[in-house]
């Protein structure tokens, strides 16, 4: 009875305190191609991850993507504003149906701003999946940190002067 109880306690454990990891290894490779994907710069290999009736949503800057169509023009409008962007991973969680990408976006603005100074950003992306595809795709990062770093905003005083 004692390891019945230790065995369903250490299946409890992890989602109970947020530690549980990707659950199918296919779900698991949707963020590995999403990073990917956006690392190529290639609108062809974007398009695939998700469905059809995608919603990508860029929170941040209130662009929101309904569809295919919509999701090649805002793709291909921040692969040629920031021509050299990266993704980096940090940490991601996909449980069934639902998932977090926890990144670093880095590259320099060509396009945005039009400034040509470089930036580097930490976001988060919260995803839906459908049958392996992604169906919503919700980008959370902080754009006053961009427009500080590319001169748009000016560096606060620091606390200490």
């Amino acid at each position: 009875m004692k390891g019945l109880l230790l065995a369903a306690f250490s299946l409890w454990l992890p989602c109970a305190t947020g530690l549980a990891q990707t659950t199918a290894k296919g779900d698991a490779r949707i963020v590995e191609r999403w990073v990917a994907a956006w690392n190529s710069h290639d609108v062809e290999k974007v398009i695939p991850l998700f469905t059809n009736n995608v919603l990508y949503e860029d929170v941040t800057f209130g662009a929101v993507n309904h569809g295919s169509a919509d999701l090649r023009k805002f793709a291909s409008f921040f692969f040629e504003a920031v021509p050299d962007m990266k993704f980096e991973l940090l940490e991601s969680s996909v449980q069934g149906r639902r998932g977090v990408i926890e990144w670093v976006f880095s590259g320099t603005d060509k396009g945005v701003y039009k400034t040509g100074k470089r930036f580097t950003v930490r976001g988060v992306s919260i995803i839906n999946l459908d049958h392996g595809r992604i169906s919503r795709n919700l980008d959370f990062y902080d754009a006053a940190s961009i427009m500080r770093q590319v001169g748009i905003l000016p560096v606060p005083q620091s606390a200490e002067n």
